[in-house]
């Protein structure tokens, strides 16, 4: 979401950390640089004017001007006033009620009844019992959707068809949810392409039949700068508690989160990402901060390790890759574990000092050489994966045209495969470095 904001700033942070001493001109030639790459993002020019001030007050005062690296303080203080910006972490506040009621709002494409089921799949990893409410009366298959989400998930809905009213269905539904036993009850209410008296009446309505805890916009992050208007619109009628950014794995330029954020004062809480159901993550605004700035972001890929990656299975494949009986299989299967990690391109972006560096890797080449190598793999038979030394030339015709590849590219994965395993054994004595052998099997890309 912020690769284009990210990509800017760094460029501008390279060039004031290659000075010695900075004078105020080149605070102010850097803050300029800074104003317009936040413009370009569609950060509303408000938030825009009151972020650049703080930091070129901060910037243009002893803290800088009298240490020893003041490009680097610059970026230290450009960094902390993001995270001002960004706000605290937003936490969901459950267990003050029973059920607690978590109100979804937003307008029509924002993508609400998919995050409706993202969040209570999120809240029953967490231990909660979640209970999802239809209420979206109004937009075609909007019931059926959030019923097929529902039994995807095995997670109970509410409906009562599209004739029932939306107050009154949220309503029977916290009911229903707090007879079934259910922790949560997440509605699912309806939007409108754009802002209109009915639509806010009724979600006023719903609320006052509810008494919701949480009231949370879920908004497209690609919504520019109309993000302040309906964002100070719904925090206006409802009184927002929180905020869901979704499609942030799009094209979108990071505006509508800093806007939101800074105007409503309300926390952004989870950050929605693909289509795929476990695709919601906590927001944190200092590991935000870090990626925008090219810092990196380890933490978070821990956690998302920790959670997607099967960890027994890993340690078998490191103990087998060391001891030099690492097979093609064990291969084909460390490759689908850091798949679910996400695109390559995401997972390089959260390593420290990468942002850049990606900008000169074609990442797509990168993915293309793993499909390649998977689809080889998987033509090969599980005995000819364990055994590679069974594959003579009829064998090779056979992965080469399985495969969509040549017997030369099927040639070149064996040597390259060979090739590693031998750099395994010699490393396992000398505890060398592993990142030439991986690179050399990916065909160089890195």
């Amino acid at each position: 979401m912020f690769e284009s904001l990210g990509n800017r700033l760094q460029g501008v942070f390279d060039g004031l950390q290659r000075r010695g001493k900075l004078t105020e001109a080149d605070v102010d030639a850097a803050m300029r640089e800074v104003r317009l790459a936040l413009l370009e993002a569609d950060v509303n020019f408000k938030v825009v004017k009151q972020f650049v001030k703080r930091v070129r007050e901060r910037a243009v005062g002893v803290e800088v001007m009298q240490t020893i690296t003041p490009g680097q303080q610059v970026v230290k203080i450009v960094h902390e006033e993001l995270i001002n910006t960004l706000g605290e972490p937003g936490r969901l506040e459950l267990g003050l009620q029973n059920p607690t009621i978590i109100m979804l709002v937003g307008l029509q494409g924002s993508g609400k009844t998919t995050t409706a089921a993202k969040l209570a799949l999120h809240l029953r990893k967490k231990g909660s019992r979640p209970y999802l409410v239809a209420a979206d009366v109004y937009r075609p298959a909007a019931i059926d959707q959030l019923q097929a989400l529902g039994r995807q998930l095995d997670i109970p809905v509410y409906d009562e068809g599209v004739n029932g009213r939306p107050p009154t269905i949220c309503a029977n539904g916290v009911a229903k949810a707090r007879e079934s036993g259910a922790t949560v009850v997440l509605l699912d209410t309806a939007g409108r392409l754009n802002i209109d008296d009915m639509m806010m009446d009724e979600i006023k309505a719903i609320k006052a039949a509810t008494d919701p805890i949480e009231v949370i916009l879920v908004a497209d992050a690609m919504t520019g700068q109309e993000a302040v208007r309906v964002a100070t619109d719904f925090n206006n009628a409802v009184g927002l508690t929180g905020l869901i950014m979704t499609k942030v794995d799009g094209d979108a330029r990071g505006g509508a989160a800093i806007s939101m954020r800074e105007v409503t004062g309300v926390p952004i809480k989870y950050l929605g990402t693909g289509e795929k159901l476990d695709g919601l993550e906590l927001f944190h605004p200092d590991r935000m901060a870090s990626r925008i700035l090219g810092m990196g972001d380890v933490l978070t890929l821990i956690e998302q390790a920790s959670e997607q990656l099967d960890e027994e299975e890993t340690q078998r494949a490191g103990e087998r890759l060391m001891s030099g009986k690492f097979d093609l299989e064990d291969f084909l299967q460390q490759m689908q574990q850091i798949k679910k990690l996400g695109p390559l391109g995401k997972v390089l972006g959260m390593l420290p000092g990468m942002g850049q560096m990606m900008n000169d890797v074609d990442l797509s080449g990168a993915e293309g050489e793993l499909k390649r190598v998977e689809a080889i793999i998987y033509s090969m038979t599980p005995k000819e994966r364990r055994n590679p030394r069974l594959l003579k030339a009829s064998r090779k015709r056979r992965i080469a045209a399985g495969s969509g590849t040549s017997v030369q590219e099927v040639n070149q994965l064996l040597r390259q495969f060979r090739e590693m395993q031998t750099m395994m054994k010699q490393l396992k004595s000398s505890g060398a470095g592993r990142r030439g052998a991986l690179s050399n099997l990916l065909g160089g890309k890195f």
